[in-house]
């Protein structure tokens, strides 16, 4: 019998973005950070996972998830957006209505990249510091065994 559905094929599985997630939570704990949420999104910019920590405030997926897609949507960490635009910031607004207001410029968001170096999703954390925030996207990232644009937190992040 012939197939009626043909698979997707999937750059960012499941099991990858779920250790991201549980690895940048295992981060924060380990750095007693404040409570986080963390969003990983595929290269499209859809949701593969998303967990918020008790205590993580109810605005903080939509944060989350802003500075994962606007690093997808520019192709840049979402501190490299923010440092870019901080003399720009009618370039930043209008980035940010074209957007629909999916875009946030503080560090937290970070690109994931697989083995060639092609971006494959993001991972978008909120709830302490923007500089921790990335610290555990990064930690979360490297976990799973793929690459972060970024490549390393702020220096500052521990300040």
């Amino acid at each position: 019998m012939p197939k009626t559905v043909n698979p997707l094929k999937v750059n960012l599985p499941l099991a990858e973005a779920s250790t991201i997630v549980d690895a940048a939570l295992k981060a924060a704990r380990a750095n007693e950070l404040e409570p986080l949420t963390v969003v990983v999104l595929d290269a499209g910019g859809h949701e593969i996972a998303l967990k918020r920590e008790d205590g993580s405030g109810i605005i903080r997926v939509e944060i989350a998830r802003a500075k994962a897609y606007g690093a997808l949507g520019m192709g840049l960490s979402s501190r490299a957006i923010g440092e870019r635009l901080n003399q720009r910031p009618v370039f930043a607004g209008s980035l940010t209505v074209i957007s629909g207001g999916q875009l946030a410029t503080a560090a937290g968001g970070v690109l994931i990249k697989d083995s060639a170096g092609d971006v494959i999703g993001a991972v978008g954390i909120s709830g302490d510091t923007s500089e921790k925030d990335e610290f555990a996207a990064i930690a979360g990232i490297n976990a799973a065994g793929l690459s972060a644009d970024p490549a390393e937190p702020d220096p500052s992040w521990r300040g």
